[in-house]
């Protein structure tokens, strides 16, 4: 993986630590639940959760989910030196599990009215990862 300095001076992106064993067992069908469960600060487990929850209509679950999901994930971007912004790039498996909470935290925020919290989750995604953004819609 190529390193960039950021020649404005900006941060340097932030790649959080793998964590192998949730991201596999969801990718072999362990229930997203389970998996929270055994590794609570898994925020790839919670946006999984909350991604089924507001799929199935549920969307106050949602919200709780991605919530959870992204403050997770918040905690290890401050211990992985994140300083508050700064890229946090799609293209580093680790940060999507934050990434894809934070997107399913606007999605859920936007559902039920709350539209300051949409508008910041949106900026917020966009602003870490423009290709999470694109990716995740």
């Amino acid at each position: 993986m190529a390193i960039h300095q950021d020649l404005l001076g900006g941060p340097p992106p932030t790649h959080l630590p793998d964590d192998p064993e949730p991201r596999e067992l969801l990718a072999n069908g362990t229930a997203p639940s389970d998996v929270a469960a055994k590794y609570p600060a898994s925020s790839l487990a919670w946006a999984q959760l909350a991604d089924e929850a507001f799929e199935n209509g549920r969307v106050v679950e949602s919200y709780a989910y991605a919530r959870t999901g992204y403050h997770r994930g918040l905690d290890a971007l401050r211990r992985a030196g994140w300083k508050g912004h700064g890229p946090v790039p799609w293209d580093h498996e680790p940060n999507r599990g934050f990434l894809r909470a934070l997107h399913a935290l606007a999605r859920a925020a936007q559902s039920i009215g709350e539209q300051e919290e949409y508008e910041r989750c949106s900026s917020f995604l966009r602003d870490s990862s423009p290709a999470a953004a694109d990716t995740l819609g």
